[in-house]
């Protein structure tokens, strides 16, 4: 039997990949920092370099994400150096639509700085590059309202369902090594056209005005990073559509009115 673990479980990709692997017959590893009564569960964190390796100890696949961290690229690579030291054969890694050193957004320069190191690695690799979550976007709603800086611009956004379906294909599959896929959904949205598809009304926020909004909720850095990926999505940067989720999966890809929204 494959044992796959899988790094981030408990985040919106994790927390539907655990189940998808287990629906397989794959004997899922699903890591978190502390105990969370999570099947199939390890106690490890990515700053504990024991508790990392005892977690990859019998892994054939790991599945790299890690949570939003100024210190996500440096943790992902110890995390995929650990991996190669414990003989672990298959890497899949969760990056983002757009990555590259040069980008002025910082987390794609991070997510390039590491799929550039994992390339390196004596494992059959394959590289993920999902576009904006589309449950991320509507998680955003607060009554009944969605704010942004984006204007119209159009955004391929990517069911996490979608996400998770193609990451358990592959991780137990073959002929996956090397690949490098672009994960989007089957159409691009305005902001205005995902509130409305869940009964909700869109705001174009000033850039300013958004980040005073988050101010005090978000760290510096991670409110600086979202600012900048805003501005890549208002650039029209994220518009187009792969077609690399319905030749994966066999279907097509989950639209944005078929995504549940939680709207506190």
């Amino acid at each position: 039997m494959t044992t796959v673990l899988v790094t981030g479980a408990t985040g919106m990709v994790g927390t539907e990949l655990v189940p998808e692997l287990a629906a397989r017959g794959v004997d899922v590893r699903a890591m978190t920092r502390r105990p969370t009564g999570t099947p199939g569960e390890v106690v490890a964190d990515l700053d504990d370099a024991a508790s990392v390796a005892r977690a990859l100890e019998g892994v054939d696949a790991l599945f790299l994400n890690t949570p939003s961290s100024e210190r996500a690229a440096e943790q992902q690579i110890r995390c995929a150096d650990a991996a190669v030291a414990t003989g672990v054969r298959r890497l899949v890694l969760l990056s983002q639509l757009g990555a590259r050193p040069d980008s002025p957004v910082r987390f794609l320069r991070w997510h390039a700085e590491v799929e550039a190191h994992v390339a390196s690695l004596p494992l059959d690799v394959t590289v993920l590059r999902p576009n904006l979550f589309a449950q991320a976007v509507l998680g955003a709603l607060h009554d009944g309202v969605l704010g942004a800086p984006i204007g119209d611009a159009r955004v391929s956004v990517i069911d996490v369902r979608d996400i998770a379906a193609v990451a358990a294909v592959v991780l137990t599959a073959d002929g996956h090594a090397g690949a490098t896929y672009t994960l989007t959904g089957p159409t691009a949205v305005t902001h205005a056209e995902m509130a409305a598809a869940v009964g909700a009304r869109f705001v174009d926020l000033p850039e300013d005005v958004f980040r005073d909004a988050l101010a005090g909720m978000l760290p510096p850095w991670q409110l600086d990073g979202l600012v900048e990926d805003y501005a890549h999505y208002r650039r029209g940067e994220a518009a187009d559509v792969d077609p690399a989720v319905p030749t994966l999966l066999g279907r097509e890809a989950i639209r944005v009115d078929a995504v549940p929204a939680h709207q506190p």
